[in-house]
């Protein structure tokens, strides 16, 4: 059995433009499956993991710090014998819990009880200062090369004891090293800033209004770090001459843009990071401008690759590729139709946007703009079909007319509501319609020297022509068709 997974790419898309068109919408689904080996050896250079829990002064109330040390045990209970790992308590100033000294050590029967011993001991004191807990947690995983490097990051309050430069200082040095999923306990805390940190460090952030859940919570965070193998994989673009990468959005599980995240890794690719993956599948949104062409040209619009890193010197490997594809055309029939799938996920980017604007505008006192933005979203939610949220909506907005978003702002909304619906809005859903091929009546034919495309849900097979050099990815395989008809 393969210890490591097997990746595949699939791009959907309605390739065909009228006379004029510019833009190509695609979503690209990336799937990685094993043959169910999930407690191998997650990468090459192993796995290493920190756990990060807020003794700040406030957590000593509501039972969040006993459950805080119940989740974190868990969490130890379950690290595979050999991961290193480290527990930090975060306050002022963060201090290292387990072990002592700055290090990590390797998970084994006896590391583990007495990570454990030492966590029971945790108290609560102390304030927030979460950008210098992860410069710690930074430190601590230095040296892990090749290694998939997952933190923890539990609060219950602001970030008040350093200033917003200080953070972001801290998140911008983190980046690119570590990724990190944070949990916000009780209802003191800022949806925006867990937002944004796991933003820059690839994770994801859930909002645990009830302390009893956080152990739950913690293990099934550290079973899913757990059975990561590939870690550092890296969504590559390739786009031909005088087009233009819009935007890369991450769609499922989350919506999360990654367009700032771009690397420059050629003359014209750019690297995005997809951080480490194990069995599991996640859609990405992608738009590219193309030059506009005319009536029967054909070009490939965008070529994506998943690229992961090489490890001991080696050179990185290529782990799937996928084609997205343009044909400008004068028939109104092809050219107008909407991929399902690109529909599907425009409007859950729509609807995240529409929530956190329509929230945003509440807190400010701006009902108007509050009760016109979370109407949207109840239009928006019945038409992806996100029921968690349309729920989580009817918490905050009197609902008059679904179809056409007549509502109506609650009084009284609890607190712990408006933040579930905050930190929810940017969680996708799958539809039956969405999960099925939506492919277009009829693919274009390629190009006269550009081999056929490949069916949507299989890589492309190798191509046999050979291309001017200018018109080929630059490190493409050899005979990589050029970006147009007639180049």
């Amino acid at each position: 059995m393969s210890e490591r997974p097997e990746f595949t790419i699939r791009v959907d898309q309605n390739p065909y433009l009228p006379a004029g068109g510019r833009e190509m919408h695609a979503i690209v689904t990336v799937e990685a499956r094993s043959d169910g080996v999930d407690d191998g050896p997650p990468a090459e250079g192993g796995a290493a993991e920190i756990i990060i829990i807020d003794t700040s002064g406030s957590m000593s109330y509501g039972g969040k710090m006993a459950a805080a040390r119940r989740a974190a045990k868990a969490a130890v209970g379950v690290l595979r014998d050999g991961v290193r790992f480290a527990v930090v308590a975060g306050a002022n100033r963060p201090r290292m819990i387990y072990p002592q000294g700055e290090r990590l050590v390797e998970a084994s029967a006896s590391t583990r009880r007495s990570a454990a011993n030492a966590v029971g001991r945790l108290e609560a004191a102390g304030g927030t200062a979460i950008g210098s807990w992860l410069r710690l947690a930074d430190r601590l995983f230095e040296g892990q090369d090749g290694a998939v490097k997952h933190a923890i990051l539990l609060t219950d309050g602001k970030n008040q004891h350093e200033s917003a430069e200080e953070l972001d200082a801290a998140l911008r040095h983190c980046s690119g090293h570590f990724l990190c999923d944070a949990r916000g306990v009780g209802t003191d805390w800022e949806v925006a800033e867990l937002r944004k940190i796991t933003s820059a460090l690839l994770g994801g952030f859930l909002d645990v209004p009830d302390p009893k859940d956080l152990e739950a919570d913690f293990l099934a965070m550290t079973r899913s770090a757990m059975s990561k193998h590939v870690a550092d994989v890296a969504l590559r673009v390739w786009t031909p001459q005088h087009a233009e990468l819009r935007f890369l959005k991450q769609m499922v599980p989350t919506v999360d843009d990654l367009t700032a995240k771009r690397a420059e890794s050629g003359a014209q690719t750019a690297d995005f990071p997809l951080g480490a993956w194990g069995s599991e599948n996640r859609e990405y949104h992608l738009c590219v401008e193309v030059p506009p062409g005319d009536i029967g040209r054909q070009m490939r619009a965008a070529w994506v690759k998943l690229i992961a890193p090489g490890s001991g010197g080696e050179a990185e490997r290529e782990l799937a590729s996928g084609n997205v594809l343009a044909e400008w055309t004068d028939d109104e029939a092809r050219s107008t139709r909407i991929n399902g799938r690109v529909a599907h996920h425009t409007g859950q980017s729509e609807l995240a946007d529409a929530i956190q604007e329509g929230l945003e505008a509440r807190r400010d006192g701006d009902e108007d703009t509050a009760t016109a933005r979370l109407g949207r979203a109840v239009v928006l939610a019945r038409e992806v079909g996100n029921e968690q949220i349309a729920g989580l909506l009817d918490k905050v907005v009197d609902v008059i007319d679904p179809a056409t978003g007549t509502v109506r702002l609650k009084a009284d909304v609890a607190k712990a509501d408006e933040m579930s619906l905050d930190t929810r809005s940017v969680r996708t859903v799958r539809t039956a319609r969405t999960r099925k091929n939506d492919l277009p009546p009829a693919a274009p034919a390629p190009p006269a020297d550009t081999p056929a495309a490949p069916p949507q849900d299989a890589p492309p097979a190798a191509p046999q022509d050979t291309p001017p050099a200018q018109d080929a990815p630059p490190d493409g395989p050899p005979g990589t068709p050029p970006d147009e008809a007639g180049s």
